[in-house]
Order: structure tokens, then C-alpha cells, then sequence
């Protein structure tokens, strides 16, 4: 029998930024909301339009990405009490966000309502209803995030139905059971959710936080008992111990389960999201992660790569592939060289048939990354690596060198210069500049001494510079690798430096990103030239 298809919900962008240490920028939201569209998970929370500037301007801008598949959802929260539905700020911040779906967030356990919100019982009810039914009358989707469900049902099961009942007359599209404090066990997981199920005619979610560390098992039990959506977050980010991983979820139900959905077509991009979302955040990528991460299909010497060389199923759960991931041990064979072909081919580049060449690049990445380097969010640096190798690049200039100094004065005042003399066709610019900071006085300074020589530099916008220190026991004397990202004439790309010197692995990324810019003027028949 054909198992049902799964609504694949990601809130990323708001649970997931609740974890500790991270802080999305406006940038950083389009690009995740860019790579979940790719990845076709069915829904994405932008973030509480009302809550702050950030989510405001978000809800503005995603508007002008082109998704493909994902539908962009506003969270929000019941009306508070004692004012009119119309008149309630956060209520029509939702509205004006101009997204199809909502989802209200509404207490369910007792014990939190009269704790929490100070309101009666059936207060509570007046407020899931009218919230709903108005969200409703203005033509949107809504979900009720049922918050605290578990534990309400356990301690007063009537009232938490009455609660999902209250939303469901009030015309919901979807019923989400929350494990917010994440201590429900598998158990009390099944027996709930199937008798919600049983209960009421409106589609189930769930939501688990991951406290407990089985939200995962939790999430895709509550699915085997008949919910048919399950939200959570990528590399499972969230508030204390995280959400329900999506990225372990995903493969769980679609290549062990035989579940439905659309995510499943894109499954082969799985590990590529997972990466860039880790890199986007300046988190270190789990490298123990199911499915996704890089020890995932990792084997070493002896009885395994024995056994692996004749049959992979002898220590392999799946073939790697199907969830974009690679087989390390046979990283210089041919899954490698095919997943250098792949990108060449994605990026427009034509391969010679030249076999010797693609290892050449093969061992060119793998000793880059040997030392720091990761690309998956820097796919201008790779791009370059590959432009080079294939005799399609030439420098735009040449460096003779450049010198940064930082000057802290009398009245605290911090001043950073930078000099840099270039070389382009036998003419030597010799310029200086200054910045707030020695990595924006470089910037600048090697700005000036190139536009001369090609204006199309004015266009570069630098949107974003991330230090992450790759050896933390190594103190201030550790490598650190510097993610960019730059944009222009409707295009962004990032790029990569790795170095003990934060300066040195700046100027890497900074050059990478502007001859980048160059390299596709010039194939894209222009120069960066003024003619």
C-alpha cells in the first residue's frame, strides 16, 4: 500500500536562530530561504513580522526571490487580550506580511495558561477561536502551533483537545502538537498523537524539541500514527538542545520509511544545504551528523575498506549519493572525479576529456580542504580553482604587495590604512586607502587602485564577512578560515581564504571575489573595461 506524502515544514529562520551563537542577518535569511526552495521543502517560517525591524524587512524582501517550490509562512502569536482583533498590532503585522500561510502559536497546557498568560480557561478558547477565525476571514492558510501539548494533554487531557477543538471550529488548515520543553517520551508520543488523530477531522503536525535527544524518533513516530507534517530545522538548530533535525528526518522517512515527499526529489542536495546553512551560521558543520555529515561515509583501513571494495552494502546503510554525501575512502576514484565534472558542468564550464586534469583538480580541493578551506559556500573560490585548471583564467594583475597598519590614538579613536601597489598591463598603481577596519581599508584600497583599469568594480558589494577559527587550541596563533560573500549586477557569490594571519585569508577572499566578477565579465564577452 502507497504510504501517504509528508508536509515538510522548516523553521530554521526563527527556532533555529534561537540557538546560541547564531544571529542570522537579513542576508543570511535569503540565502537559507533560497537553499530550502532548492532543497523543495513544502513550507518556510520567515520569522514574527511585527517582533522586530529584521523579520519586517525580510517579509518585504522575499518577495523578490523567484522560488520554485516553497511556500514562505509568518509566525505569529493569539490576540492579547482585552483589545479588538483589528486593532491588535501583531495580528495585522501578519496580515501585511503578504505570505498565504500563518502559524499561531497558542497555549494548551492549563497550567500555562493561567500561569503564563494570567487569563481563565476559556479566555484562552475565545482567543484560539477569534484569532483564527480572523486570520481566516483575510484569506490565509493557518496552522496552530498547539504549544506545550504533550504536557498539557498529560496533565489535562480534555482541555488540550478543547483547545485544538476551539481551532479547528474556527476553521484551521492544520493542528501542530509542540513538545516545547522536548521531554515527551516515544511512548507517550504515539498513544497522544494517534488518539488526536482519531479525535479530530483537521490534519496533525507535530513539533519536537530535541531536549531528550530522540525528536527525530519522535517526529517519525508520530508520523507512522497519522500526522502528516512534521516541522523542524536544518543540522536540527534551535533554542537549548535544538528541533527535530530535518536533515536525519528527510532521508529517515523518504529512503527507509517509503513516505512521500517533494523533498524526496531533491534529496541529492541534501548535504550541499546542510553545509551551507552550517557555513552561513559560522558553525562548525557536525561532522558525526546522520546522512550529511563528513565522517558520515567515512571508512578507514582494515576489514571495512576489505570488505567495501568488493560489495559498499558491507558497511554502508545507502549509497551516499542519493543524500548528495560521498564515500571518503574512495574520494580520489571515480565518485570524486564525478562530483568535479558535476559542478564544471553546473558552473558552464566545459571539461576536457583529459582524465588526468579532473584529478588534478581533485587533489588541488582536497589539499585546500586538508587545510581549512570548505567551498560549499564559497562556490566562486571553486569556481576559480577549476577556471584555472582548465587554462581559462588569467590574472587580472599583478600584486608587488601591500602593507596594513592600525593606529589606536589618544581618544580611543582606532585609524586603518592600507597601501597596495597592482600591476595591470605594465602600468603600476601605487594608491592607499583607509576603513574602519584593516580588512575595510584593504578592501577599499585595492578597490581604488583597480577601478581605473576596470570600472565594473564599482558594482561590488561586499554583503557579508564571517571569521571562523579552525584550530581553537591553537590560540590567537590558529588558522582562520573567511567566508565573503559579494554581490552585483544581480548576482551574489562567496569566496574563501584560509590562513594564521586573518589579514592574509581576507585578501584571499577579497581578490577571489573580485577576479571572480572579472572571470564571468570576460566570459560573458566583456572585460570590465572601459572601451
Amino acid at each position: 500500500m502507497e504510504k501517504r506524502s509528508i508536509i515538510i515544514y522548516d523553521t530554521t529562520l526563527r527556532d533555529g536562530s534561537q540557538s546560541l551563537g547564531i544571529s542570522f542577518s537579513l542576508h543570511d535569511k535569503l540565502r537559507i530561504t533560497s537553499e530550502l526552495d532548492k532543497l523543495k521543502i513544502d513550507y518556510i517560517e520567515g520569522g514574527w513580522p511585527g517582533s522586530n525591524p529584521k523579520d519586517d524587512i525580510f517579509f518585504k524582501e522575499v518577495h523578490k526571490l523567484e522560488l520554485s517550490h516553497s511556500k514562505i509562512c509568518a509566525f505569529g502569536s493569539t490576540k492579547r487580550p482585552k483589545i479588538k482583533y483589528e486593532e491588535d498590532g501583531l495580528l495585522k503585522a501578519l496580515v501585511s506580511a503578504g505570505v498565504p500561510t500563518v502559524t499561531i502559536v497558542a497555549k494548551s497546557w492549563d497550567f500555562q495558561v493561567i500561569e503564563a498568560l494570567s487569563i481563565s480557561l476559556e479566555e484562552n478558547l475565545e482567543l484560539v477561536y477569534g484569532t483564527v477565525a480572523f486570520l481566516k476571514d483575510k484569506g490565509l492558510e493557518v496552522f496552530l502551533d498547539a504549544e506545550h501539548f504533550f504536557d498539557g494533554f498529560l496533565a489535562n487531557q480534555n482541555y488540550a483537545i478543547e483547545v485544538l477543538g476551539a481551532a479547528q471550529r474556527a476553521g484551521a488548515d492544520m493542528l501542530v502538537l509542540c513538545d516545547t520543553n522536548g521531554g515527551t517520551m516515544l511512548g507517550d508520543v504515539a498513544r497522544i498523537v494517534k488518539s488526536v488523530c482519531e479525535t479530530l477531522t483537521t490534519p496533525i503536525g507535530v513539533h519536537f524539541h530535541n531536549d531528550s535527544g530522540i525528536a527525530v524518533a519522535n517526529s517519525i513516530l508520530a508520523v507512522e500514527v497519522g500526522a502528516i507534517s512534521v516541522q523542524g530545522t536544518m543540522n536540527g538548530l534551535g533554542e537549548r538542545c535544538g528541533n527535530c533535525d530535518l536533515t536525519t528526518l528527510i532521508p529517515n522517512l523518504v529512503l527507509k520509511l517509503g513516505y512521500a515527499c517533494h523533498a524526496a526529489d531533491s534529496l541529492v542536495h541534501l548535504t550541499e544545504t546542510s553545509r551551507v546553512i552550517s557555513e552561513i551560521a559560522n558553525i562548525a558543520h557536525n561532522e558525526r551528523a546522520p546522512y550529511v555529515g563528513d565522517s558520515a561515509f567515512a571508512h578507514k583501513g582494515g576489514i571495512h575498506v576489505s570488505a567495501l571494495s568488493k560489495n559498499t552494502k558491507t558497511y554502508e546503510h545507502i549509497d551516499p549519493a542519493l543524500v548528495g554525501n560521498r564515500r571518503k575512502v574512495l574520494i580520489s576514484e571515480l565518485s570524486g572525479k564525478s562530483a568535479i565534472e558535476f559542478k564544471a558542468k553546473e558552473m558552464g564550464i566545459k571539461m576536457p576529456s583529459d582524465v588526468h586534469l579532473t584529478k588534478d583538480i581533485l587533489r588541488r580541493i582536497k589539499c585546500l580542504e586538508d587545510k581549512g578551506y570548505q567551498f560549499e559556500a564559497a562556490e566562486g573560490s571553486f569556481e576559480l580553482i577549476i577556471r584555472r585548471a582548465t587554462k581559462e583564467y588569467v590574472p587580472f594583475f599583478i600584486l608587488h604587495g601591500f602593507r596594513v597598519i592600525t593606529e589606536k590614538r589618544e581618544n580611543n579613536e582606532m585609524v586603518c590604512e592600507a597601501t597596495i601597489k597592482v600591476e595591470v598591463d605594465g602600468v603600476v598603481e601605487h594608491t592607499a586607502a583607509n576603513g574602519k577596519g584593516p580588512v575595510e581599508a584593504l578592501d577599499n584600497a585595492v578597490r581604488k587602485a583597480l577601478v581605473k583599469f576596470y570600472p565594473t568594480i564599482r558594482e561590488i558589494q561586499l554583503t557579508d564577512y564571517k571569521v571562523r577559527v579552525l584550530n581553537e587550541k591553537a590560540g590567537t596563533g590558529a588558522a582562520v578560515r573567511v567566508l565573503i560573500d559579494q554581490k552585483g549586477r544581480g548576482k551574489h557569490w562567496g569566496t574563501v581564504g584560509v590562513s594564521e594571519n586573518i589579514i592574509e585569508a581576507s585578501w584571499q577572499a577579497l581578490i577571489d571575489g573580485i577576479e571572480y566578477m572579472l572571470l564571468k565579465e570576460l566570459v560573458d564577452g566583456k572585460d570590465g573595461k572601459e572601451h
